[in-house]
């Protein structure tokens, strides 16, 4: 041992012969204490104390935190209590009458059907049949309806119907029997990967959706983390990433932390920071998120992913095939946001939103094959043989691949460019002229496709009701404030759709500004009403009333009020 090193422990050894003093002291004390105990009283408090601190453990750390846990008991002892809670109920009741009053679609003027025809129809007759039910559709052609149809080109419809008819009855769960369809697939993953710079070890899979996407992201980068020896991992996304990383959380077992967002509405990376801790899974970022339509900071939390070896989703389901073609479009973006920035694991983009595919499609990109492999489902033990599928689903719709695979070859590089220059050149337009308008604001600065709206002089529901009677289909948020938002799509690129829109808007502040404190009614008021209930209890009951009502054949009477929000 060299010289210095003996000096040190020289140095070293009064405090040792101290240390060792006091422990022989306290070994002494707990000895002659527990004189007056038998052997098994003493094991018997031991083992009892170690199962009271894995249980108290147990019971702390939770997927949802002691406080919500905590809260969501206090309203149930609450709303148990005679006067209290039958009052709730009243207004619980109120509010579900309200509902059904204001929703449109729940109104049918003609019978169910409630059972199957005794002959069957002609191919004539159902054809017909479905004309009556696709004429109860709202006049989305007219470019009202917030994001929902991505394109309706009549050309790209006819070719899409064509492609899923030739591959109708394929089914990808089955590669030997249709291989032709397994080459689309893969062909679509591939063109996939290399529009966000993916390197050749860059992979994925194509889902249903983009919830499935983020889903099935989640799974995997769960899986990993129960091979690090996590035992309840978190995803840390920021609060204005899409609700699918809740749905993950709650299907996988996983615990979601959510952050922050600055006054630009990006997440605060800083919070990021704080809220990583060793049980972190994934980080997340989206480009663009749906409520406000701003481009989280990829770089910046990137570096946070590879300093602390954490898998990066960055979810581009909403503007993936925007986002794409910005640079060759005329719009640079200032920041790289996909594979090309070191840290970025996985990627998730709609095809069936910008990538003008049918609804039911998107891609799910990994960085390498080393995180795909966890999303992947294998039973080696079925009696019906080994079952492997890379999603959710067994079977998958074949045609769905075909017509996504027709979309991405009719548009080409040229098409998808164009048409990133025309939504782009809206969206701008549009955003220029409403932060002209006295009333209202724009949120965050959006560089994509979506423009939030609010207001500090009334109540944005208000506006909300307003438009919708004048036939548009906007979009309610919510916390932060009420807001509405617009996702610009091609069909809103039509001639005079911008300009009625403002015009609209225009028209409809000038008159809310006549009496800005009025009591707002419909949506608007269903809306304000949810974000101030503290007991969210009672949210999630009114949505549950409100998926109940979908799979309803019973008629619906009474007068209807403020029409509803589709979807995006």
């Amino acid at each position: 041992m060299p010289e210095t090193d003996l000096a040190m422990l020289k140095a070293f050894e009064p405090y040792f012969e101290i240390l060792e003093a006091y422990s022989t002291k306290a070994k002494n004390y707990i000895n002659g204490h527990c004189t007056k105990y038998e052997p098994w009283q003493l094991i018997a408090w031991s083992v009892t104390w170690t199962l009271l601190v894995v249980w108290m453990y147990e019971f702390i750390f939770q997927p949802e935190s002691l406080w919500s846990r905590l809260k969501r008991k206090c309203f149930k002892l609450i709303r148990k209590m005679p006067i209290i809670g039958r009052k709730s109920q009243e207004k619980l009741n109120k509010a579900k009458e309200d509902m059904n009053k204001t929703f449109l679609f729940f109104k049918v003027d003609k019978e169910y059907v409630k059972a199957l025809p005794s002959r069957g129809l002609s191919a004539p007759e159902v054809l017909e049949k479905l004309k009556e039910y696709s004429s109860m559709d709202v006049l989305w052609q007219e470019g009202k309806a917030s994001g929902t149809v991505y394109s309706g080109e009549q050309k790209l419809t006819e070719l899409l119907v064509q492609a899923y008819g030739n591959f109708a009855w394929s089914n990808p769960l089955h590669p030997d029997v249709f291989p032709g369809l397994r080459k689309l697939e893969a062909e679509v993953v591939r063109m996939s990967c290399s529009l966000f710079n993916g390197g050749p070890d860059c992979c994925g899979c194509v889902t249903s959706g983009g919830t499935e996407s983020i889903l099935m992201a989640c799974k995997a980068y769960r899986d990993l983390a129960y091979e690090k020896g996590i035992k309840t991992p978190e995803i840390v996304a920021p609060q204005s990433a899409h609700a699918a990383f809740d749905k993950a959380a709650s299907y996988f077992g996983m615990k979601i932390v959510r952050v922050p967002l600055n006054k630009l509405m990006e997440v605060d990376v800083r919070a990021m920071r704080r809220a990583i801790s060793r049980n972190t899974a994934m980080l997340v970022c989206s480009t663009p998120q749906f409520p406000h339509g701003v481009i989280d900071p990829v770089c910046e939390v990137a570096k946070l992913a590879v300093k602390y070896k954490i898998p990066l989703h960055v979810d581009a389901c909403l503007g993936g095939f925007l986002i794409v073609f910005m640079e060759k479009a005329g719009y640079p973006l200032e920041k790289p946001f996909d594979f090309r920035v070191k840290g970025v694991t996985s990627i998730s983009a709609d095809t069936h939103k910008y990538g003008y595919a049918p609804k039911g499609s998107s891609v799910l990109l990994y960085s390498d094959k080393k995180y795909r492999r966890y999303q992947f489902f294998i039973d080696i033990y079925w009696q019906g043989g080994i079952y492997a599928s890379p999603t959710i689903a067994g079977s998958r719709p074949g045609g769905i691949v075909a017509a996504c695979w027709a979309a991405l070859m009719y548009f080409g590089e040229n098409g998808y460019v164009e048409a990133t220059k025309q939504i782009i050149k809206t969206t701008r337009f549009l955003k220029s002229e409403l932060e002209n308008i006295n009333g209202i604001f724009v949120l965050g600065d959006p560089q994509l496709s979506v423009i939030a709206l609010g207001s500090c002089e009334f109540d944005i529901g208000h506006l909300f009701n307003m438009m919708t009677n004048k036939g548009w289909k906007l979009n309610l948020l919510q916390f932060f404030a009420i807001l509405i938002n617009f996702c610009i799509t091609l069909v809103h690129t039509q001639k005079q759709v911008a300009v009625q829109f403002l015009k609209d808007i225009r028209e409809s502040v000038t008159q809310i500004m006549k009496n800005p404190k009025a009591m707002v009614k419909g949506m608007g008021a269903i809306y304000g009403m949810a974000q101030a209930t503290v007991d969210r209890k009672l949210v999630a009951e009114l949505s549950s009333v409100f998926l109940d009502s979908l799979y309803s054949t019973d008629t619906v009477t009474g007068n209807h009020i403020n029409g509803s929000p589709k979807p995006h």
